[in-house]
Formats: structure tokens, sequence, C-alpha cells
């Protein structure tokens, strides 16, 4: 069975019960949900993350029959400015309480830089910042553990987690049955390697396969020397989704995809094109 979802804010704004009907109506059964970015009638700041808000969110989501796959919390885990990872800290504490209330699949992250800019360096992909990646995730997997909560970590190459042997070493380091995976196949992708791509997705299903939970899907184009990301059914993308599709197929019956990197006046014609291909897988 597909199970298709789609980033929240890739939706038209609405307040927020028309929004999340809409989400039902567009013929999705699942989201990814960025509070700061999705609901625009109140807010979501970290003190205003309260049990009484997530069961109200709860009531309407369970209404139009729409599943919060992912609660997302996609902030720098490795920054080095202490300061701002108490802020960090906290923030993620809140949403995995949060969380627990709303009846979500898991709270999603990726897992940060060296830096407080959250930007590629070299140094990201050092021992030390393995090690720091490890030390933050410790406490807050066992926060989730206590919540009752999945935390959800996804890879990606200009981050620390930056290929799936670091995944794996990340995942056994921590050894928390509450840490699992977000997989999106193209943010493991680069110029360097994008040529490999079903190698690298058939070594991600066979090395961390069993704590994949969640997968994100976009398309990706080459220009000019660089990997771009790229809406789906636009035609001209690289990604090999009959490969992705028959290894969900064979091995992640059910899973929860969603659909990244899309817009309003896309959002059918992207859904009418994986629903073709997953048929066709």
């Amino acid at each position: 069975m597909l199970q298709l979802g789609i980033r929240g804010h890739d939706m038209p704004q609405a307040d927020f019960e028309s929004w999340v009907t809409s989400i039902k109506d567009a013929g999705f059964c699942c989201i990814q949900l960025a509070l700061r970015k999705a609901v625009i009638d109140f807010p979501t700041d970290t003190a205003a993350l309260t049990p009484g808000m997530a069961l109200y969110m709860k009531k309407v989501f369970s209404k139009n029959q729409v599943d919060v796959a992912v609660l997302g919390c996609y902030q720098n885990l490795t920054t080095p400015d202490l300061g701002q990872w108490d802020s960090i800290r906290k923030d993620y504490e809140a949403h995995l309480r949060f969380a627990s209330f709303l009846g979500c699949g898991m709270v999603g992250t990726e897992t940060g830089a060296v830096n407080a800019a959250y930007a590629y360096e070299e140094a990201n992909r050092s021992k030390e910042a393995l090690d720091r990646l490890v030390e933050r995730l410790k406490p807050l997997a066992e926060t989730a553990e206590k919540m009752g909560v999945i935390l959800g970590i996804e890879p990606v190459c200009r981050h620390i987690m930056w290929n799936i042997e670091r995944t794996r070493a990340v995942l056994d380091r921590v050894s928390s049955p509450n840490l699992r995976v977000i997989y999106d196949p193209v943010n493991l992708l680069d110029i360097s390697n994008y040529e490999k791509q079903d190698e690298i997705m058939k070594e991600a299903f066979l090395v961390i396969g069993s704590e994949i939970d969640v997968i994100h899907i976009k398309d990706f184009i080459v220009k000019e020397g660089s990997l771009i990301t790229s809406p789906l059914a636009l035609g001209d993308g690289y990604m090999n989704f009959q490969l992705l599709f028959q290894l969900i197929k064979s091995k992640k019956p059910c899973i929860h995809m969603l659909i990244e990197d899309s817009f309003p006046d896309n959002i059918q014609k992207t859904k009418a094109y994986v629903e073709n291909i997953y048929a066709k897988a």
C-alpha cells in the first residue's frame, strides 16, 4: 500500500483547520509538519508547545485521516556555540514531548555542522565531529525513549552524518531502539557519486535498511558541474525511482513516503507521477 504524503509547508497557507482539510482533499494520507513553517494562525514557539495544543491538533488531523509522519525539528545538533546549543536542546526536548501527545510517527532532524552557520566544511567529516554528534544525540535519544517517541535522523552528504557508513556508526554508538532513520536517497548524492546512485541505494537498504522508517522523495538534475535538487514530474530528473520503489515494495511496505520540493501548482501532477511509477515498480 502506497502511503504518500507531503511537507505541510509545501501546501498553500491557510488557517490550521482549513489547511489540514486541504491536505486530505489533495489526496495525501500523511505529512511532515514543521510547525513554524506551516502553522500561521497561532504561535508555535517552544513555550507554546503544550499538551493542549498537541491534543487539539491530533483531533483535527484524526478527523481528516491525516497522519503526522514526521514532526520536523531541523536544527544544528553540533553547533559549537554552547548558548545556542542549550536553546536548541530545549527545543528538541519540547518537540519530543509534544510528539508524544500529538501521536505522530517521529521527530525528525538532520545532523548538523561543526560551525554555528550550519554550513558545509571539511571538518564536518572528521572524527571529532562524529564524536560531538554522538555525544549530543545520546541524551535526546534517552528523552525519546522516555516519551515513547522515535527520533529520526536524516543523513545528508554535506552534514556530519554524510554517508551510509557514518550513519551505521551513529546508530551503533548511540545504541537506542528509538533512534531511527529518515532516508532521502538524493541527499546522499553529490557531483562525485551521483552516477553510482543505484549502488548507494542498494547499500542503504542493506546496511541501514532495518532502521529506515520514513522515505523522502525528490528528484535531481546535473547542471554546469553541480547536482541540483529538483521537484518531481518535471521530466528532466536523474533519480531512479523505479529502483527505489522496488526496494520499498519488497522491504518497506506501507512506509510513509513524503514528497519534497513541491509547490502548490505542481502538487497533483507530482502525486500522479509518483503513483504511476510506484504502480509499475
